[in-house]
């Protein structure tokens, strides 16, 4: 498990890598000619955040203990922080609750849910990217999901090291980061879950892309966004991608693609009737299944 210490360091390379991307401008302060490094100075946040200089290079050099909430949102607000980022700073800083490890529980009404989204792919998944069990749209979309072994179903290292995964990204520049971005949110909420720890260490011992995107300290948070694929059962696909909670504090969620258009829709549609005869769904063999309460 992350120590305190270990979590003080994150946190002030997150600063770091934030103030080194606000101009003066952004910032309001008036230009001064050039700067030797990038963003603003240590003694301009701290004097726009009303803090004093010693205390906030504290912050950045992982010295500083016991933040208060106020510092941080007067950091967060001159840094421009978004909101995703403002929690993040929050976790790092203790104050934000911890999460528990998500659990791989699937319930009935969560086999029901994945049912009855057919035609529209939809797989039940944890926080960390692990799919827990799919519908057969999803299952068979890019490739077929239970034909790997159940440690590399998982999005975040599909779509790194997977080709046909990988492939399928019309907007690769935009999904990968995104990907990383939450991740190293979710990593930080869940910090010491082996599972996390392990997806990691494989990922940037796998993917050099995943490494350098890694190194960017960026966080991103869970929102609707519109996706292309290509599928090489289906075709191109544009779609809204959706996630929606199942169990918020467990991180176990549903992910579904509803067709963002009537082109889509029908390829789809035309890509389940060949699917009717395969079950409705499949989960992973390490999945704990639960009766309904």
């Amino acid at each position: 498990m992350d120590s305190s210490a270990e979590r003080r360091k994150q946190l002030g390379a997150f600063l770091r890598a934030r103030r080194e991307k606000i101009t003066p401008g952004q910032a309001g302060l008036p230009p001064l000619g050039r700067r030797r490094t990038p963003g603003l100075r240590r003694e301009e946040v701290a004097q726009l955040a009303g803090i004093g200089t010693t205390w906030y290079t504290w912050l950045e050099q992982g010295r500083a203990t016991g933040v208060s909430e106020q510092v941080l949102e007067a950091v967060a607000r001159v840094l421009r922080m978004s909101e995703a980022e403002r929690h993040h700073l929050f976790v790092l800083a203790d104050r934000a609750p911890f999460r528990q490890a998500p659990l791989m529980t699937l319930r009935p009404e969560h086999t029901a849910l994945l049912e009855q989204l057919l035609p529209f792919p939809a797989a039940v998944q944890t926080d960390a990217y692990e799919i827990v069990a799919s519908n057969r749209m999803y299952r068979y979309l890019f490739s077929d999901l239970d034909a790997l072994p159940a440690d590399e179903r998982n999005c975040a290292w599909l779509m790194f090291t997977h080709p046909a995964w990988r492939g399928s990204l019309v907007d690769e520049d935009l999904v990968l980061p995104d990907i990383v971005a939450r991740l190293r949110a979710r990593r930080a909420e869940r910090r010491g879950d082996p599972r996390v720890d392990s997806l990691l260490e494989r990922l940037l011992a796998r993917s050099e892309d995943f490494r350098v995107m890694w190194e960017t300290l960026e966080v991103a948070d869970e929102r609707p966004r519109l996706r292309q694929y290509v599928s090489p059962h289906a075709g191109h696909l544009d779609v809204h991608f959706q996630s929606l909670w199942l169990d918020p504090e467990r991180g176990t969620r549903i992910i579904v693609m509803v067709p963002a258009d009537g082109t889509t829709r029908e390829r789809l549609e035309r890509f389940a009737a060949l699917l009717e005869a395969a079950p409705s769904w499949t989960a992973r063999e390490d999945v704990t299944a639960s009766r309904a309460s």
